[in-house]
């Protein structure tokens, strides 16, 4: 089981672990893929070159970014997950990441939960 917050602009957030350091990932439901990275993780994951993928963005933009699979902590468990590398300080975890967990979003509560099922 994960636990995170909802930070006071509404935005769900979780703590993960990579290389034995702390950092916060967002949990992004508009996103179905597993995730998007800064670059400054790039040569922790040491992540290996898949293909260009297509992504569909909100306003009808279309973006080319390379894929790559990496080794992602998760939940206790080393999972496969793919990955893009972006400019940038922030990680979004997608849907994709998701797929075997249960995610409870309480804003009210400002809590987070996501629980293996």
């Amino acid at each position: 089981m994960i636990t995170g917050i909802v930070t006071d602009d509404g935005t769900p957030i979780i703590e993960i672990q990579i290389a034995g350091q702390t950092w916060t990932a967002i949990i992004d439901t508009g996103f179905n893929s597993f995730l998007e990275l800064p670059d400054a993780l790039r040569p922790m994951l040491h992540p290996r070159f898949l293909w260009e993928a297509l992504y569909y963005l909100a306003a009808g933009q279309t973006v080319v970014q390379e894929l790559y699979e990496v080794q992602f902590p998760f939940d206790g468990v080393l999972m496969k997950a793919e990955a893009t590398f972006v400019a940038g300080n922030d990680i979004l975890l997608g849907t994709a990441m998701l797929r075997h967990h249960r995610l409870e979003i309480n804003f009210p509560s400002r809590s987070v939960l996501i629980e293996r099922v």
